[in-house]
């Protein structure tokens, strides 16, 4: 581009246009005939009248053709407007012009120096614009040290903030309630600092202005080249401020160029080419290497940008190191994440399941190591509740494996061994009852009736009958796809909680307080209940053993349940037995041909099943049968 501008007021503030255009002049008047030629900025010089024009190329000019008009409109005294994304772009201006106080008094290099350090770098979004506004006059600005001081300017003030002031983290609430209400959002805004004599205000403008305010230096900090913004990341990290405040910044840069980051307010991108791909996986890396490995106190929203960078980390084919750092932040807090996030598919060519459930259990045990070290180095030990904290946060996690399992249980392609595995990497204090676990069991082995009877077998070994509650046990009890050996431990445990609470109620039935007080002897009592043998009682004292005819009367009760359970467990080795000859002579009768099966069967096993049906309970039986022909006599 050209400009045809008078050499004077040039002259008068440029050092380097002084010494082109003198330089021009010497040439043109020593040659005479010189015609003009073309060039990208032309300086009109001489006189007029004679109308002789000097032409000053200014090839690589920082800003281009649009900061040299503002440095031109400064030389002939028009009032140039300086503000944060105009002053880095004219102070380098300056640099190349030579414009220097030393050539001349208040001239642009002096202006710019001073509108930068008293206006600009005193606040974060200007800091910020000027910033940005050096990516066109690189490297100069560089060497200046303007970019330098952008960064330490805002890395400085971010530092010192208080993350609650600005609104962090902003969340993808924030962000639909800004896109719905813009106009409402930045009259807010402007209205903050006049707002002390107003007699109303509006609380949603208000709640809704806290988070804008960030928005207002989030945005261009957001526009910035990843270069820049990996500058200023690590100049705030050498300052350890709040992770807070470093993870807002990164989650929002990152939901700015990393395509479908949320889930909840997802864009429409075009297909990305190879190229972009990669940068998209450059700016991945870089968030994820710059995240705090603090805790964070919004975990819920974090947690939330956490897994979306994992999917994305997954479809990106992200570097193992980054993977595994990831997985490292999100298992600091998985007792925040929610079943949905969880359910990370399978992008693995060679992996048929449909979820992810490798990933999930190394997540899982950087999450036990977590809490382990918390629980060791005593970070909250002056406090009470540490430990009511810490086992809070595994049962959470507990809950949340659980319903992990169910979800997952139905892939067909799951195998029983990373069923198994997963199941039992919780400890034992993460769950208090057993029921959900039961649920992803019975619901693994309706969908996959084809494996063994001993891989059933071990899939419900990850269960506790004693935690089961008195509902699971009854579903369990009948449940038939269940091994019969679970059942029958199902069964037994099932018994022992009717005997305990049996005992609990006559317990309580019969605290008086002759009993109250003697507590040793109910102690006994109650030890010998649990035993399942009748207390001892010394000797002489007839009275109290008739008062205590209730206590024998449990004691009974239970031992004639515990011979129940053994009669019900021979009986179950017996069918197991029988079953299994069944088995052998129906084979034998089909290798044999289908004539005289009819009375071998019968004679084999007729009467016999029969009896042995009733036997364990035949004894009752005949005692009902009689009693009813009694009353019938009667």
């Amino acid at each position: 581009m050209s400009f045809h501008l008078h050499k004077f007021p040039l002259m008068s503030k440029s050092r380097k246009l002084h010494q082109l255009i003198t330089e021009q002049e010497t040439k043109q008047t020593s040659t005479a005939g010189i015609g003009e030629a073309e060039g990208e900025e032309r300086v009109p010089g001489g006189d007029e009248i004679e109308e002789v024009h000097s032409q000053i190329s200014l090839p690589n000019f920082p800003g281009g053709s649009e900061t040299f008009e503002m440095a031109a409109k400064f030389c002939y005294g028009v009032k140039v407007d300086l503000n944060s994304s105009t002053v880095a772009p004219l102070r380098c201006a300056g640099e190349f012009l030579e414009m220097t106080e030393e050539y001349s008094e208040d001239n642009l290099i002096s202006k710019t120096e001073r509108f930068l350090s008293q206006y600009v770098l005193k606040s974060l979004k200007g800091s910020i614009k000027a910033l940005k506004s050096c990516e066109k006059v690189m490297p100069l600005a560089e060497t200046l040290g303007i970019v330098q001081r952008c960064i330490d300017s805002f890395a400085s003030r971010a530092s010192s903030a208080d993350p609650a002031s600005f609104g962090w983290p902003v969340s993808d609430e924030a962000n639909d309630n800004r896109a719905t209400s813009n106009q409402a959002l930045w009259n807010g805004i402007e209205s903050a600092v006049g707002r002390k004599g107003a007699v109303s205000a509006s609380i949603a403008a208000t709640s809704v202005g806290r988070g804008t305010n960030a928005d207002s230096w989030l945005e261009p900090l957001s526009l910035l080249s990843l270069p820049l913004f990996q500058q200023l990341i690590l100049a705030m990290r050498a300052r350890d401020p709040s992770p807070d405040i470093i993870e807002s910044c990164l989650i929002y840069y990152a939901k700015k160029y990393i395509p479908g980051i949320s889930r909840l307010n997802r864009k429409p991108f075009s297909s990305s080419s190879i190229a972009s791909e990669s940068e998209h996986r450059e700016i991945l890396e870089t968030i994820i290497s710059n995240l705090p490995r603090e805790r964070s106190s919004k975990s819920s929203t974090t947690t939330r940008f956490l897994f979306g960078l994992l999917r994305t980390a997954n479809i990106l084919n992200a570097s193992e190191s980054c993977r595994s750092a990831l997985e490292k932040k999100i298992g600091s807090q998985l007792e925040h994440a929610t079943l949905d996030e969880l359910l990370i598919p399978s992008y693995s060519k060679l992996d048929e399941n449909l979820y992810d459930v490798d990933c999930l259990e190394r997540i899982l045990i950087y999450c036990l190591d977590g809490l382990e070290e918390r629980n060791a180095s005593g970070i909250e030990a002056e406090e009470d509740g540490d430990h009511n904290v810490i086992s809070s946060c595994l049962i959470l996690v507990g809950k949340l494996i659980d319903g992990y399992l169910a979800e997952i249980a139905s892939d067909a392609n799951l195998k029983p061994d990373r069923f198994y595995n997963l199941a039992i990497v919780l400890p034992e204090q993460a769950r208090l009852f057993h029921d959900g676990l039961y649920r992803a069991v019975d619901i693994y082995i309706k969908a996959h009736p084809w494996i063994s009877q001993a891989e059933k077998e071990k899939i419900c070994r990850v269960m506790d009958c004693q935690k089961l509650t008195l509902e699971a046990c009854t579903h369990a009890a009948q449940n038939e796809r269940l091994p019969l050996r679970a059942v029958v431990q199902v069964l037994f445990f099932e018994q022992l909680q009717l005997r305990h609470a049996i005992a609990g109620k006559l317990i309580a039935a019969n605290a008086t307080p002759q009993n109250s007080a003697r507590p040793s002897v109910l102690r006994r009592e109650q030890e010998g209940v649990e035993e399942g043998t009748i207390p001892a009682v010394a000797a002489g004292a007839g009275e109290a053993e008739e008062s205590r005819s209730p206590w024998r009367t449990a004691v009974r009760a239970n031992q004639v349940l515990r011979l129940d359970m053994d009669s019900m467990r021979t009986r179950v080795h017996q069918l197991e037995k029988e079953c299994s000859t069944m088995k052998k002579v129906i084979q034998k009768i089909d290798k044999e041909g289908p004539r005289g099966w009819g009375s071998s069967l019968t004679r084999r096993f007729g009467c016999k099943i029969k009896t042995q049906v009733c036997d364990s309970h035949g004894q009752t039986v005949v005692n009902g049968r009689k009693g009813r022909d009694h009353d019938h006599q009667q």
